[in-house]
């Protein structure tokens, strides 16, 4: 995983075109990038970033920032309870406890 100022770049090699091909995959605006070489492709990356942002610099729009940290989340009115019961009974705020619950999940 490639990262430049919070960017996120993924990487795959295409073996029939003998060439590394890749994509930001923390913004949903199209960013990418390719190289034949590893030092190419990082390059390639963190000009593709820096290309982003100067766009959007000239167009006097804000890039779209990777994750602001802010989740909306839908839950079933009895699994919201449950999940406010659990955390109140671990000392928790909501939010804190499913932020717990994610990590512990993301970690495996």
């Amino acid at each position: 995983m490639l990262v430049h100022k919070g960017y996120m770049g993924h990487v795959e090699f295409d073996d029939e075109m003998e060439i590394f091909h890749g994509e930001v995959i923390n913004t949903r605006d199209v960013i990418t990038f390719q190289g034949s070489t590893v030092e190419e492709i990082k390059t390639a990356f963190i000009d593709s970033v820096e290309d982003y942002l100067a766009f959007c610099a000239e167009r006097n729009e804000q890039p779209e920032k990777p994750f602001s940290g802010k989740l909306n989340l839908r839950l079933e009115p009895e699994l919201h309870r449950e999940a406010y019961m659990a955390a109140k009974l671990n000392h928790m705020s909501l939010n804190q406890w499913i932020t717990a619950a994610i990590r512990q999940q993301a970690q495996g």
